[in-house]
């Protein structure tokens, strides 16, 4: 309707382009699913024949997964792929036909382009609930963890999706934890493309859910890779720098290392210049640390924070203003 402010935060928007966020679809979904509750679907176009093969041939797909003709896999898992990503009825036929045993069978395939089309196929069948826990139990999961390590890009971009999605079977995170999946998601988050460090924080958003998955990724450098992500401002992820952050202070074990002088100016620098958002995700972490060590919030006093909490007080998001007033609360008892 050509509005160009947020209606959250009343800021001006940089542009009018809008991006689909596949993680939030996947998490509707899941929780429509998990309650019964049928979404108002737009109506399918037919689909009689997509890329030249119609409905009926997903029987000998799923079956030419497992040719002894590298060629023929290879053309079989990118039609998957394709098949996969179209609709609900294609995931279902191609589960009923036996395609995720036939799927997780290629992920070792020493082709990463086949790798890839086929844990992007994997991916996209756990959009549907009942397909993660199938998929876990085919034994999934350490072999889109070596895909993660040592994929094609785009390979790892997907595994790290994947392991998003799985995870969000209580019972996977501890899982991917366990089987050694953090590790590579800190990997990909310091040294991967924009999307795969996306993808990378996402998954480990989720697995840090799990206490002991926090204490795993604090030993795999989780705190470093983040303050990398703080400071590359152009990558536009401080938000999720910062809610990561926040799940880890709350363990006692990575409190120690989150907890240091120079990260708190770095919370109060962001407090002082950052975006709405930035200060309300700031704020919270700030408080988390404040309130288990209070020296932390007495050298961000000191670093100039009370004068910014007066003000979010008054004039932050409703959540920032909350926290500024427990920080207030907090810092009198400093005095």
């Amino acid at each position: 309707s050509g509005e160009r402010t947020c209606p959250k935060t009343r800021q001006p928007l940089a542009h009018l382009s809008l991006a689909p966020n596949y993680a939030l679809k996947n998490l509707i979904l899941q929780w429509c699913d998990k309650h019964k509750v049928e979404l108002q679907r737009r109506e399918p176009e037919p689909v009689a024949e997509q890329d030249g093969h119609p409905r009926e041939d997903i029987p000998s797909l799923v079956e030419a997964l497992s040719s002894i003709h590298p060629d023929v896999q290879r053309k079989a898992a990118k039609k998957i792929r394709m098949l996969s990503k179209e609709s609900p009825e294609n995931r279902a036929l191609i589960v009923g036909n036996g395609g995720i045993p036939a799927l997780i069978g290629l992920l070792a395939y020493p082709d990463k382009k086949v790798q890839e089309n086929t844990v992007t196929s994997l991916l996209n069948l756990s959009i549907d609930h009942g397909n993660k826990l199938l998929i876990t139990k085919g034994g999934a999961i350490p072999l889109i963890i070596e895909i993660l390590r040592n994929g094609s890009a785009e390979g790892q971009e997907n595994s790290a999706a994947t392991l998003f999605s799985l995870s969000m079977l209580d019972e996977n995170k501890a899982t991917i934890g366990t089987l050694g999946g953090i590790a590579p998601l800190v990997e990909l988050l310091t040294n991967g493309t924009v999307r795969g460090k996306k993808d990378a924080a996402t998954a480990i958003f989720n697995l840090i859910l799990n206490q002991q998955n926090k204490v795993r990724a604090t030993q795999a450098g989780i705190v470093p890779a983040l303050m990398k992500v703080i400071d590359d401002r152009s990558l536009g992820m401080v938000d999720e720098a910062l809610s990561i952050f926040l799940l880890l202070s709350s363990h006692p074990t990575c409190l120690g290392e989150i907890g240091t002088t120079p990260f708190v100016e770095k919370l109060v620098q962001l407090i002082k210049e950052g975006t709405p958002k930035n200060k309300e995700c700031a704020l919270s972490v700030l408080l988390e640390l404040g309130s288990k060590k209070q020296t932390l919030l007495v050298h961000a006093l000191r670093f100039g924070l009370h004068e910014h909490l007066s003000q979010i007080a008054k004039t932050g998001t409703s959540r920032a203003q909350r926290k500024a007033n427990s920080l207030i609360q907090i810092a009198k008892k400093c005095y």
